[in-house]
């Protein structure tokens, strides 16, 4: 096994595990104190803004390796276990749904429009007379 299909595995475990915290978080019968440390985690996980930002070598990924496997560690100790078992269920289930390459599209193409205006913007600004 290689170390690229063996660092595929994990990502995807820490992915489905992202969800069951997220999902756990959402359940009415977790206690409040470790909702709110779960939907930290899982927002955490899944938000583009990292702590340390991941351009920066070796240091950038520490928090994606380190942090977030730690959080959810954490969190998953605190949570009860009938609400992780359903957590579990519905994060399996979602796995299984197909994935939208149409939506898919239409997000980068929202997202190619936005840096289009965001230059047209710029340009603008960068030509605009100085005085």
């Amino acid at each position: 096994m290689s170390i690229l299909t063996s660092l595929r595995g994990w990502a995807r475990r820490l992915k489905q595990q992202t969800l069951v915290v997220y999902f756990a978080a959402r359940d009415p019968r977790t206690p409040w104190a470790v909702r709110i440390a779960a939907l930290a985690v899982a927002a955490y996980a899944l938000s583009p803004i990292d702590l340390i930002p991941d351009f920066i070598p070796v240091l950038g990924y520490l928090d994606d390796v380190l942090i977030v496997p730690l959080g959810i560690a954490l969190v998953m100790r605190w949570m009860p276990a009938e609400v992780i078992a359903d957590a579990h269920a519905r994060a399996a289930a979602m796995a299984t749904r197909p994935t939208s390459r149409g939506m898919a599209a239409v997000i980068v193409a929202i997202w190619a429009v936005a840096l289009a205006l965001a230059a047209l913007w710029a340009y603008d600004v960068w030509q605009a007379p100085r005085v």
